[in-house]
């Protein structure tokens, strides 16, 4: 993935090192992650955090609401070549999304990237680095702690720059549901659900990001040219793969539980990516039309 001389965006908040910690393992709300609670798991075993509180996070237990840090923060520095790659990948997404929202006579408002390490309070509750990036519709923020790059290349076998992108890209694709209404309207279905009914829209709603992010990558490269390397378009692919909850389940459990998948099996999240790249359209990406995913 080539994007030299690609702009940045301005709306990247550096708050690594301000200390974030404290409100307890709660991340309540309406915080949606691209880890599920084997995530948790395999990220909580990585970063020395107890799982079981982990998944009391996930589960929005242990707490309320936590109180955001009061204050702009700063800009990530000049010289965090980390940095300065996710908030290319975040100016891509901003210009991609501007465009489609325009064609459609709406105006995009892009989502804050929040750099942060460890834990953090947001609008969602406190985050934590072990549950991998997240979008919180709260504060239309995307946080991100640069270590999960680390165990998506190392422990979950998906290395790459695109890779990480797409992981940008997905949350994103959670911030434009957000200003689509899609997120106010699953959120009362899910309170009329079971829980296995919650779940299928989960898996829905994070599907449909998984192709939002296809999306971006079929229209980003075409208008910004910005050029992708041969294998770009694994690399992603792999990555929805290892993160499906099938693939996840199994390497944590040795079993699948398929009522409790709250993502997308591997070849569903692959399928649904890939239907975005190659039709580079959001019409496309219609995840709560029919039965068949």
């Amino acid at each position: 993935m080539r994007m030299d001389g690609q702009e940045e965006s301005s709306n990247v908040e550096d708050v690594r090192g301000m200390g974030g910690g404290g409100g307890g393992f709660s991340i309540g709300g309406r915080g949606l992650s691209i880890g599920s609670i084997v995530i948790a798991v395999i990220a909580g075993w990585i970063f020395g955090i107890n799982p079981l509180a982990l998944l009391g996070m996930v589960d929005g237990g242990g707490g309320g609401q936590v109180v955001q840090q009061q204050g702009p923060a700063p800009a990530p520095p000049k010289d965090d070549p980390g940095a300065r790659f996710v908030s290319k990948v975040l100016r891509s997404t901003e210009q991609v999304w501007t465009d489609v929202f325009r064609e459609s006579g709406r105006t995009y408002q892009p989502p804050k990237l929040v750099l942060f390490s460890g834990s953090w309070p947001t609008a969602c509750g406190q985050g934590q680095s072990a549950m991998g990036p997240f979008y919180c519709p709260e504060d239309h923020k995307v946080y991100i702690d640069l270590r999960f790059y680390k165990v998506l290349e190392q422990r979950l076998g998906a290395p790459g720059e695109f890779a990480q992108a797409y992981v940008i890209a997905h949350e994103v694709g959670h911030h434009v549901q957000q200003q689509l209404g899609i997120m106010d309207k699953v959120d009362a279905l899910r309170g009329r659900s079971d829980s296995a009914q919650a779940n299928a829209l989960s898996v829905r709603v994070e599907l449909q990001a998984d192709c939002f992010a296809g999306v971006w990558a079929a229209r980003s490269q075409k208008e910004n040219g910005w050029r992708l390397d041969p294998g770009d378009i694994e690399s992603a692919l792999n990555a929805a793969a290892q993160i499906g909850d099938d693939t996840l389940q199994r390497r944590t459990q040795g079993t699948i539980v398929p009522e409790s998948f709250t993502h997308g099996t591997s070849a569903q999240r692959v399928s649904w990516f890939k239907r975005g790249v190659d039709t580079g359209s959001v019409e496309s990406c219609n995840t709560f039309q029919g039965r068949d995913l």
